[in-house]
């Protein structure tokens, strides 16, 4: 992924290490049984129980989402394990952040999870999380990559008494939802919360926690059939949680996506508070107790520019990296910081987790709410959204289109006519030839008119 218009601090030397074949930022995602096989499966798992038994047993850990395929793919991956001589330990339906948690606290070599996150219900994915708890390293991934392309010898089977077994480990989802009530701070009694957990892995959670914390929990979309994980629900259609929490007169609502690592908040009046928010509203608590390391907030460079403006104000310093949950996290963990996050959600609370997680962002949030004595609304009134507008511009060539000189020369007479009232963001695509033109600024006529001079010139590109 190409970026421009950001700092150093952003992105070393403003380019992003592409891909690989198979793993992005968020595993080995495709549509199940066509672009993510069931023998791709098998083969990450023969990979796996080789690579990490060398000199003993592995013991990997593997929890699912509600897609009908996440149980293929179960089967495949446990089959492809046990085969390399692994003994493999199933969680079943189980959000993402429960995986990262079981694995770097209970002494496995690494954890998978199978879900394709907030897509629809006919993708699928695999992220390996190594032991812990974060996202695999790039280097693993490309030993996979080589493994699956036929790169590499090919890998002993394990025979008669080293071969592995598959253990119900239920528990450890148990064990999970035992940490999240831990953390909370109060009682949530007398609290009326509404729950949208997206038909996914929220739905054997969430709702316990918030019962045996005392809410009077209201929730919407769980019950999951294998096809409706994320459809007209969830974090990425909120309006129906926001009509939820009005009609029941709910102090507030979360929203989950499919594997439940992210969380978009709704206020008493059906406002979305999304990621930004979230991280405004723990980031002035968390300053204000003296508990944000580096008085600094991690975001991506498509945080909203008000958030930046808004934090100045509190005299919070902040960081941007490239879009990822991924690379907030490297970020993070490199600096010492102790909160992060994404727009979309992913929201990450080093003190508590190395990962987003949603059921947890939920928690830090009523967490504010009760010590503070305050209504979500109140919490985040501050924060001024700015207006944002992105347009999508196809072009032959992405680095050439991001590096030709009109284009670059465009892009600084908008960034200096914004000065300190908004910013301009220009990125090519990480999956198609395409290049983003984003433009923040007080309002949206303004958005468009700067937007729109870089389109220009960059459509002109196509007619040489």
């Amino acid at each position: 992924m190409l970026l421009f218009g950001i700092s150093e601090r952003s992105a070393p030397g403003g380019v992003v290490k592409e891909m690989g074949k198979y793993f992005g930022t968020d595993g080995f995602r495709g549509e199940a049984n066509v672009g993510l096989k069931v023998e791709h499966a098998f083969a990450v798992g023969r990979f796996l129980g080789w690579y990490y038994g060398k000199g003993h047993k592995a013991k990997v850990v593997i929890g699912k989402d509600t897609r009908r395929s996440s149980y293929m793919f179960e089967d495949a991956l446990s089959a492809g394990l046990t085969a390399s001589g692994a003994d493999v330990y199933l969680l079943h339906v189980t959000p993402t952040p429960s995986v990262s948690y079981v694995v770097r606290s209970e002494d496995f070599d690494c954890g998978i999870m199978i879900s394709a996150s907030h897509n629809p219900f006919y993708d699928n994915g695999i992220k390996v999380i190594n032991g812990k708890g974060y996202k695999l390293e790039a280097s693993v991934e490309e030993e996979i990559e080589a493994y699956l392309d036929g790169k590499m010898g090919e890998i002993p089977y394990a025979v008669r008494e080293n071969i592995g077994r598959t253990v119900d480990y239920s528990i450890g989802r148990h064990r999970y939802i035992g940490y999240l009530i831990s953390l909370a701070t109060r009682s949530f009694g007398d609290m009326k919360i509404g729950l949208d957990l997206a038909n996914g892995s929220a739905t054997t959670v969430a709702k316990g926690v918030f019962d045996t914390l005392g809410a009077k929990t209201y929730v919407i979309s769980n019950e999951p059939d294998g096809t409706n994980i994320n459809t007209e629900c969830g974090s990425t259609h909120i309006e129906k949680l926001q009509k939820f929490v009005v009609e029941n007169g709910l102090h507030a609502g979360f929203a989950y996506d499919g594997d439940a690592d992210r969380c978009m908040c709704v206020d008493e009046n059906g406002k979305v508070l999304s990621g930004d928010a979230v991280m405004y509203l723990c980031g002035c608590y968390m300053h204000e107790r003296g508990e944000l390391h580096n008085d600094t907030v991690v975001t991506t460079v498509m945080s909203n520019f008000g958030l930046y403006k808004a934090f100045d104000v509190k005299g919070i310093h902040y960081e941007k990296t490239a879009v990822g949950d991924k690379y907030v996290s490297e970020n993070m963990v490199k600096n010492g910081h102790c909160l992060g996050g994404e727009d979309s959600g992913h929201i990450i609370f080093s003190k508590h987790a190395v990962t987003g997680d949603g059921i947890l962002t939920s928690l830090k949030v009523m967490e504010v709410m009760l010590e503070k004595k305050q209504k979500l609304s109140e919490l985040a009134k501050e924060l001024v959204i700015y207006p944002q507008l992105l347009i999508n511009v196809r072009v032959p060539d992405k680095e050439a289109a991001m590096n030709n000189a009109a284009v670059l020369a465009e892009v600084g007479r908008v960034r200096e006519e914004l000065g300190e009232n908004g910013r301009i963001l220009v990125r090519g695509s990480g999956t198609e030839p395409v290049v983003r033109v984003m433009v923040e600024a007080a309002s949206d006529d303004i958005c468009r008119e700067k937007a729109e001079r870089v389109v220009k010139v960059l459509e002109a590109l196509n007619e040489d």
